[in-house]
């Protein structure tokens, strides 16, 4: 029986098996679920109960991965801001390496509107982020750490730009909110550099890329060495950047997608060993480098009105249109 329960990820419920599950895309494997093994504690979503989702022109199917880790206190507000997206075609993940506090029973209440759960034990985030990433069967994706947010039509207006303009990856405005979920801050990114990216210096020298409000095609997953993605311990998202930028231009959304929630005990915290594991992976700036991030400083600083004398190919909803 599908399920008429009015969330993001149970308005498109199929009961066929799709095909991405039998095969593999792009020398990438689409798990149904992760194998079993002793180390697993427990598993569920509607994957399990026979119901699926499809992709179609009309209405690409886009995956959420969220990873988490005794965050019983940040968890709820991450899964209800995905399952109330005013999109319809929604897949929900979430990987939990075996929490010791009542994640799991958080996750379970919303069992019947994830797509697929599993806990067991990992070797920390990345390593939990790389088991969801073979789990997913959307055309786009992106990862939501437990307590970040997103907007209610942050989807709708990710899979509108991605329907209409040749964008494989993208970001949007960044924001930030409290412990409360009140929005402290917002900017408009200027542009982010492919070139500048693979130097590692986005964060350090130049704003840095919001991951919240970042998304990208999942063909874009095979230019990961997956095997070290799995060993980081702060920097896997800059890993990701790193990898897209010699396929794709990340492209700025002019509109509010992902917040990132400030809150104590983050991986975000230990900037050092961010820095020194983005160091490990990054190309090493040149003297021309940091004369280009000079240039790059200004416009960064100008009011939005006088950015568009430097770069105009900014996207905005209309343009998606």
């Amino acid at each position: 029986m599908i399920s008429t329960i009015d969330y993001s990820t149970t308005r498109c419920l199929i009961s066929e098996k799709t095909s991405c599950f039998e095969g593999l895309e792009n020398d990438m494997g689409t798990l149904f679920k992760i194998p079993d093994s002793d180390r697993k504690i427990d598993e569920g979503g509607l994957r399990l109960q026979g119901l699926y989702k499809k992709n179609s022109q009309d209405k690409p199917l886009i995956t959420v991965v969220t990873v988490v880790y005794n965050g019983a206190a940040l968890l709820e507000d991450t899964i209800k801001s995905v399952l109330e997206q005013t999109y319809d075609n929604v897949e929900y993940i979430i990987v939990d390496g075996g929490s010791k506090d009542n994640t799991l029973d958080i996750i379970k209440k919303y069992d019947h509107a994830i797509d697929y759960w599993v806990s067991e034990p990992d070797q920390g985030m990345y390593d939990g982020l790389s088991k969801g990433f073979q789990t997913v069967s959307g055309t786009i994706m992106a990862y939501l750490n437990a307590g970040d947010l997103y907007v209610k039509t942050a989807l709708e207006a990710v899979v509108s730009v991605f329907k209409k303009t040749d964008c494989e990856w993208l970001t949007g405005m960044r924001s930030v909110c409290n412990e409360a979920n009140q929005i402290i801050k917002v900017d408009t990114p200027f542009r982010y550099k492919p070139s500048l990216i693979r130097k590692g210096v986005y964060g350090k020298y130049l704003p840095y890329i919001q991951q919240e409000s970042t998304f990208w095609r999942k063909d874009l997953l095979s230019a990961l060495d997956m095997s070290f993605f799995k060993r980081l311990r702060y920097a896997g998202d800059y890993y990701l950047w790193f990898c897209f930028s010699t396929f794709a231009e990340l492209r700025v959304a002019q509109v509010q997608l992902g917040i990132f929630k400030l809150h104590e005990g983050q991986l975000s915290e230990s900037l050092d060993n961010y820095w020194l594991e983005i160091k490990s992976f990054s190309e090493k700036p040149s003297i021309v480098s940091y004369l280009v991030v000079l240039l790059e400083i200004f416009p960064w600083v100008l009011s939005d009105k006088f950015r568009k004398i430097f770069h105009a190919s900014r996207i905005t909803l209309s343009d998606s249109e």
